[in-house]
């Protein structure tokens, strides 16, 4: 046992951290027990992540698992030597306000890169003005915050990664926050509230994934965005702010998008799209788009409008994704003829890979995928899957009927 420890203990220095920063932290300080050389070596891990690892649960009582995570946090706050790069506090019990404003006052003393904040239980919690201060911040993530800047904040000049859920911030706020880090390359906004316009001006933007309530979505000066995974989370739009007079959400949305790779459609957004006139096509072609994911009303026409200008737009699509809203389509009438082969002819020059899901088997659904199948010549797979099993045998017959360009395509059936 002693040679296997010595053999350890004689690892290069980089490794030892190695070790311990891959172990909870609990286990980690416990390393001061296996021998002199062990001692305290701990206290130079530059990542400390404090969660549900961090306790031994013997008790129920949640005042007691909190005040040993208070104390925890707090020894080794006080006994770590060295630079913290990371920070990460996520735990389920209710923890005191004083406590964690003391926390982050400390690590502003620091050069913390990534600091991540979740608070599960209670109120919003407030951030600190001193947590405006991270210099050398690189990585935020924040669930259950409210952000009140102090007004001399001008950003996180190093930022490359912001993720909020679960926050309360206002409009003009969160408009200077995006716009003040300019390096900002990952952007996720999830359930938020205090602001209803989505005003997305980051340079370097490469990767953007919102969801939540919102009126309306723009981008300025965002030429590097490839991903785009967005939700909006109410069935309806908000009628005070827009018309069907109105100028085009899509032409809006998409100009300033040239580079878009990856394309994800959720929850209702296709809603907001179809806002104003939908055009037959974008005015500018999507080339390097090569993956879409599409919720959608297979029996709402201007729902199918919308998907059809953007197939019709990106003529180098490899895979698409088009889940039904079966729950909706008894509401309106049948949609027939819209997906009609007379359309165009042989416009997926790419397309490899199709799934279908959450259909129930209508005409307009069945009238899809079939014009998918006659236009795509190098298919390789379509998968498609029902919302339920009623009619399911029905459904295959279809399947088999329709004429195929792709000479190797492969049609799946998934049960449900």
């Amino acid at each position: 046992m002693d040679t296997e420890l010595d053999r350890i203990s004689s690892l290069p220095g980089h490794v030892l951290d190695q070790i311990l920063s891959v172990l909870p932290i609990r286990d980690a300080v416990r390393t001061s027990n296996l021998s002199r050389k062990w001692r305290y070596k701990w206290s130079h891990i530059p990542h400390l992540v404090f969660d549900t690892q961090c306790i031994s649960i013997t008790s129920e009582d949640q005042t007691i698992v909190k005040n040993k995570l208070v104390n925890i946090i707090d020894h080794v706050l006080l006994l770590h030597n060295g630079p913290i790069y990371k920070f990460k506090l996520s735990h389920r019990d209710l923890l005191g306000v004083s406590d964690i404003d003391r926390w982050i006052l400390h690590l502003s003393r620091g050069s913390t890169k990534e600091f991540v904040l979740e608070i599960w239980k209670g109120q919003r919690y407030k951030l600190p003005s001193c947590l405006y201060s991270f210099e050398n911040l690189i990585h935020l993530e924040l669930f259950n915050c409210l952000l009140k800047p102090p007004l001399a904040f001008k950003g996180f000049r190093n930022l490359k990664s912001l993720d909020l859920q679960h926050v309360t911030l206002a409009q003009e706020v969160f408009e200077n926050l995006i716009s003040s880090c300019a390096l900002l390359e990952r952007l996720t906004l999830m359930n938020f509230d205090g602001f209803t316009h989505l005003k997305i001006n980051a340079p370097n933007l490469q990767f953007f994934d919102v969801g939540g309530i919102f009126d309306d979505v723009s981008f300025e000066n965002t030429f590097l965005l490839t991903l785009v995974s967005i939700g909006l989370y109410v069935n309806g739009i908000n009628d005070r702010n827009v018309s069907r007079g109105s100028s085009s959400k899509m032409l809006r949305f998409f100009v300033n998008l040239p580079h878009i790779r990856r394309l994800e459609i959720q929850s209702y957004f296709i809603k907001y799209l179809a806002i104003g006139k939908i055009p037959s096509r974008l005015p500018k072609s999507c080339m390097d788009l090569n993956y879409i994911s599409i919720r959608i009303n297979f029996n709402d026409f201007e729902e199918n409008s919308v998907a059809f200008c953007l197939l019709k737009s990106c003529p180098n699509l490899q895979e698409i994704e088009m889940l039904g809203r079966p729950e909706e389509q008894a509401a309106v009438g049948p949609l027939a003829g819209f997906w009609g082969d007379d359309h165009w002819k042989c416009l997926f020059g790419q397309l490899r890979l199709v799934k279908i899901a959450g259909i129930s088997g209508i005409g307009s659904e069945l009238d899809c995928i079939k014009f998918l199948l006659s236009n795509s010549p190098v298919l390789e797979q379509m998968t498609v899957k029902p919302a339920s099993s009623e009619g399911g045998l029905e459904l295959v017959k279809e399947l088999l009927r329709f004429r195929r360009a792709s000479i190797q395509a492969e049609v799946i059936y998934l049960e449900p």
